[in-house]
């Protein structure tokens, strides 16, 4: 992706260009990505707050779902406010799928997710099913995808593929 972005010609702005390197090596770096992952390693066997599960959550995977949809956005004419709007709904977007994701570990089994299935908790890791239950995880997961299309809402039909792509994060099945 930094290839990408980084050898094509150069846009008429060549700031955006540099702005969009920057905000995907963010959004992989200890920013983002490794330095939720690096959390996510160091407190395993720990208790982890609300607060501080949810900023693991929101620099694991999700930091990159947040910054595809920003880097989107930076490609095409976007008001300040659509792009406040989309950095929102990708940072919802992003935390939900982290949710999901430790609801689908903690209900389905290794071959419907392609991966060993209840490992958060053998691990002893903290999700947001191990801090609030499975009931309630997945009701977060359901508000975080309604905040999210609230978010999109205002674009109309530019953000029904968003609105889809919303569905399908929180009502996959692996």
């Amino acid at each position: 992706a930094f290839d990408i972005l980084a050898s094509q010609p150069l846009a008429d702005d060549a700031l955006t260009q540099i702005d969009m390197i920057r905000l995907l090596a963010q959004a992989a770096g200890s920013r983002g990505m490794a330095g939720g992952q690096a959390i996510d390693l160091a407190s395993v066997g720990k208790s982890l707050t609300l607060p501080e599960l949810e900023f693991m959550h929101i620099h694991k995977t999700g930091a990159l779902i947040r910054a595809a949809v920003s880097l989107g956005a930076h490609c095409g004419p976007a008001s300040e406010e659509h792009l406040v709007k989309l950095d929102h709904f990708g940072k919802l977007i992003g935390l939900a799928f982290q949710v999901v994701d430790d609801v689908l570990d903690a209900t389905e089994d290794a071959q419907r997710l392609g991966k060993t299935a209840g490992k958060d908790e053998a691990a002893r890791k903290a999700t947001y099913v191990s801090v609030h239950g499975l009931d309630e995880a997945r009701a977060l997961a359901a508000a975080l995808r309604q905040e999210a299309l609230d978010a999109v809402a205002p674009l109309g039909p530019r953000g029904e593929l968003l609105a889809a792509i919303a569905r399908l994060i929180v009502d996959r099945h692996s």
